[in-house]
């Protein structure tokens, strides 16, 4: 499945509420207008469960574009989604203080980010407790505090310094692929079998190079995946999460940086693929 970004598509669905005026940044950041309060908290909500707000109770947001840490939403984009940030933040008692950060946007402003992924509203949610954001176009999605994985869409780019496109030729295409909670590109092994590990092996001598990802439960999935594709495996004693059937690892030569995608061409493209919602299931063995 392609997942094409077109701005154009954006622009479509802009529309100018009187909320946007409240939602969108400080005009002057040196000047906190921040309420009195906690700036980003928690809400309990029956259909997504914990949710991350403002103080007002304002939903916020991802976008899957984002994947390397700087924002992909400007221009007529930003009508629709606006940009969350607060100089002086303070927190739900909940939440890591060291998973909040600021980004510089293209434009000079700055942007709250949470596990690297910056934050917005969206100027569909006209009052506090509305979350009508969440999925739009498959790359938006409620902000939470406790996803075990997350959707990127972005170019990808192989450790032989090729650009590949979804179908893992030579070619410029942006793609959509899971990744854990900051980013972090996700693979499946081709030889692997359904939720059967048979890379690692028995001493972790080869974890370096690929290593697993090590979950202690399954919790938050973006809402365009179902979370039953998702399980854990033994692996030697380690948790293991796989992706329908697919054991998921990292690639050492990522170091651990958000939007590396290096693996893709290791050693030829198609060994160690990216996953994402069209992936096949894992063979039985």
């Amino acid at each position: 499945m392609k997942y094409q970004f077109k701005i154009a598509a954006f622009v479509a669905m802009c529309f100018i509420v009187s909320v946007l005026s409240s939602c969108s940044k400080d005009d002057n950041p040196s000047v906190d207008n921040t309420p009195k309060g906690t700036t980003v908290k928690l809400a309990n909500t029956t259909k997504f469960g914990s949710v991350m707000t403002d103080s007002l109770g304002q939903s916020l947001y991802f976008f899957s574009l984002d994947a390397n840490g700087t924002s992909g939403c400007t221009g007529g984009c930003l009508a629709a989604w606006p940009v969350f940030y607060k100089e002086h933040l303070t927190i739900d008692t909940s939440l890591k203080a060291a998973d909040f950060g600021v980004i510089t946007r293209a434009d000079g402003s700055k942007q709250t980010t949470y596990k690297g992924w910056p934050l917005y509203y969206y100027a569909g949610d006209v009052k506090a407790g509305d979350i009508n954001g969440d999925g739009a176009n498959n790359i938006w999605f409620i902000a939470k505090p406790d996803y075990t994985v997350m959707l990127a869409n972005q170019q990808l780019t192989g450790n032989d310094g090729v650009q590949y496109n979804s179908q893992l030729q030579p070619g410029q295409e942006v793609t959509q692929y899971i990744t854990d909670a900051y980013g972090r590109t996700l693979y499946a092994f081709s030889h692997d079998h359904n939720n059967t590990n048979v890379y690692t092996k028995a001493d972790f001598s080869n974890n370096a190079t690929w290593p697993i990802y090590e979950v202690d439960s399954i919790k938050s999935i973006p809402s365009i995946l179902d979370k039953a594709s998702f399980v854990k495996i033994n692996v030697f004693g380690k948790s293991q999460i796989t992706y329908k059937g697919w054991p998921l690892y990292y690639f050492g030569p990522d170091a651990q940086t958000r939007g590396n995608t290096k693996g893709v061409s290791v050693p030829t493209p198609g060994v160690w693929p990216y996953v994402n919602l069209s992936t096949a299931a894992a063979p039985m063995p």
